[in-house]
Parts: C-alpha cells; structure tokens; sequence
C-alpha cells in the first residue's frame, strides 16, 4: 500500500504538463474537487490540493510534448540514481537539478520509452496524501518488455517483483519497495501494452469511491473514457480515462481486503 511515509523506491510525486494550466486545474476540480494553487516564481507550476493537502501539480507542457502525468520515485542520491539508470539504458531528459530547498530532481526515460523522474527529498519527502479517495493510491507501468521493465527498474530501485494473475491468461506484476513486508510495501505493477503499437508508460491511479460517478464527472467535463468501468476479479472496479488534453489517468475502487 502507498503511503506517506515513501520509503526509498516508491512513487512520492506526480505532476502533469498542460499547454492551459486554468483549464486543467478547471478539470481535475470538477472531477476529484482539488484547488489549484500557484507557486510564486515558479513559471506557472503549482500545487493541486485536496482539502489543502497536495495531491499532486501541474505545470506548463514542454515544447513538443505530450500531455502526461510523470511519476517520481524516491531516491537518496539523485545523481548516483542517474548514473546507474544511463548505465542501464536510459535516457536523461533533465539532469539532476535542485528544486531551491525542497528537493533534487531529474527526469529520465526508461529503456522502453516510459518516462519517469526521480526525487531526492529536501524539505519535501513527497505528497501530503496518498491511498485516500481522490488521491494517488497505485502506479502502473504498461510496457512491451514485461521483463526488461523490471530488470531495470528492480536495479535501479531494489524493486521487488511478484508475479500475479487476476484472471486466467492476465500477465501482471506487482512491485514493492526493497524494505518491508512485500504485500504490505506493494504500491504499483508493470502489465503489457493494452494495445498493439501503444507506447510503454507510467499512469497514476486515483482511489475512487464511486467510480462510475467519476467517469461522469469526467466526461461531463470534457475528458474521455479510454476503457470502460468494469468489475476486475481480485481487483476491484477501475475505468481509464483521459483529460481534455489526452493524458491518461486511472480510477479504482479496490476490493475489501482480507483482514
């Protein structure tokens, strides 16, 4: 389960590249009622806000680049982090760079073309809430290389990587931070592409207590269903939807857990 307290490995930040920052923070508000909340002298960027807890920021899209959410994983030396991705296969975007006292970051893209960035904390170790409704509670990496998705990223981050099948044929694999009890650190999977051609890709999941009513919500506001709400086995309810700017994001209600 993610949770706030980010060990070393886990998904501790996502943000998302939007050509009209208003509008964006117009969507996700209508749909998950989060506030925007600018960053002064930051270019635009800015918090997204739940209940004045940070879920999450939006900031402007990089020329040439697509609208997406980027998933950043907590590392405890940025710089060491990159050498070892480059080493691996992967591609740097933006070198380790200070975020003033908050953090050191850097953006890369993984032997398979997903990008990711990685974060090493300052005064901010992460997001102030995960795991709740509305909020950031898995990540999931869809990749045409199952296997070489977690060779990377187990080397790069201590991952470890379990093998599980929610319905018969389904190839899926949950990944847990390096410390821990492994079904209690788990916070995300890597699963094929759902379609052929479909470029390998980080997306975030929103916990959702209904949702169908977010799906709605959503396209009432004018995003897109990219696939159906639909009970999973062994998983719970999730749909796949897209912002009016095309990034693609997740919502699940997950089944109750055996206690």
């Amino acid at each position: 389960m993610l949770t706030t307290d980010f060990p070393i490995g886990s998904p501790c930040w996502i943000d998302l590249g939007s050509p009209n920052i208003p509008a964006t923070a117009e969507f996700y508000g209508k749909v998950f009622g989060w506030t925007f909340q600018e960053v002064p002298e930051a270019g635009g960027y800015g918090f997204l806000r739940l209940n004045g807890r940070t879920v999450g920021a939006v900031g402007n899209l990089d020329q040439g680049a697509r609208s997406a959410w980027t998933t950043y994983f907590l590392t405890a030396d940025a710089d060491a982090a990159v050498k070892a991705a480059e080493q691996a296969g992967a591609t740097v975007r933006v070198p380790p760079t200070d975020v003033m006292q908050e953090g050191r970051f850097a953006a890369l893209t993984d032997p398979q073309g997903a990008e990711f960035a990685i974060w090493q904390a300052g005064s901010t170790r992460g997001l102030d809430v995960v795991s709740e409704d509305n909020a950031l509670c898995w990540s999931e990496l869809h990749t045409q290389d199952q296997d070489g998705g977690s060779t990377f990223y187990g080397s790069l981050f201590g991952w470890r990587v379990e093998n599980f099948e929610p319905s018969p044929g389904m190839s899926y694999r949950v990944v847990s931070t390096a410390e821990g009890d492994q079904r209690q650190t788990s916070f995300g999977g890597i699963a094929p592409v759902m379609r052929e051609g479909q470029p390998s890709a980080w997306t975030p999941y929103f916990a959702a207590n209904d949702v169908d009513a977010l799906v709605a919500k959503a396209t009432a506001a004018g995003g897109s269903v990219l696939m159906p709400a639909a009970d999973m086995d062994n998983v719970g309810r999730i749909a796949w939807l897209a912002d009016p700017n095309g990034a693609p994001f997740a919502l699940i209600k997950g089944e109750p857990q055996e206690s």
